[in-house]
């Protein structure tokens, strides 16, 4: 059983890196990026990313989440701190976060150290969440085995009768990490697999740009 992929092919032609004319901030870069990608359209998440940890079994793990904030400390998003990417962090707190953007064939590639955020800052994110965005994360024991989702949706029409007109109360193991970047990779398809690839590596507090090969 088995598939041959080898005519999967495209050729990358819609835009150029050119170091001349990106920012010396990739905080910066990375906005300019991102906005550039919303406006031209065609991505339903541009904020979604893959995360990926080193796992307690030693393998390398990947998952897709969305980006809730970033600024000049770096970006952030917010998980349940049980979950199995909480409990890689608290072992292995360095990390991948990785956007693939295919409407106007870039990637970002930003390497760096995950730590929590402050009580007050999960807080105030989760009650910016929908309502049963909320109730969700007080049902869900997230990555912890379950034996069918009738249990998950029986529990949930319990939290909805017990918290009908009431503030939901954020868990205790839920919140935000913020991942503070050591290195930010700019991907720009271009033809002939000839890519564009900017890398901005963090050194001291200056950040060193330089041209890698494809």
């Amino acid at each position: 059983m088995g598939t041959n992929l080898h005519e999967y092919r495209k050729s990358y032609e819609k835009d150029e890196l050119i170091k001349k004319n990106i920012d010396e901030n990739p905080i910066q870069q990375f906005q300019k990026w991102f906005f550039e990608v919303k406006e031209f359209g065609g991505v339903d998440e541009v904020n979604a990313m893959t995360v990926s940890t080193f796992g307690e079994d030693g393998f390398p793990r990947g998952r897709v989440v969305l980006l809730k904030k970033y600024d000049e400390n770096g970006f952030y998003f917010y998980t349940n701190y049980n979950s199995e990417k909480g409990m890689s962090i608290a072992h292995h707190n360095k990390v991948c976060l990785s956007f693939f953007w295919p409407n106007m064939e870039r990637q970002v590639i930003i390497k760096g150290m995950a730590e929590k955020t402050s009580e007050e800052d999960s807080t105030n994110y989760f009650h910016s969440r929908p309502y049963g965005s909320q109730l969700g994360a007080l049902v869900s024991h997230q990555s912890s085995e379950i034996k069918n989702r009738e249990a998950l949706e029986k529990k949930l029409e319990e939290l909805e009768k017990k918290y009908k007109g009431k503030e939901v109360p954020k868990p205790k193991s839920w919140g935000g990490y913020l991942v503070k970047p050591v290195e930010i990779e700019f991907w720009q398809g271009r033809p002939n697999r000839l890519h564009d690839r900017i890398q901005y590596s963090l050194l001291g507090v200056d950040w060193k740009i330089k041209r890698l090969q494809p």
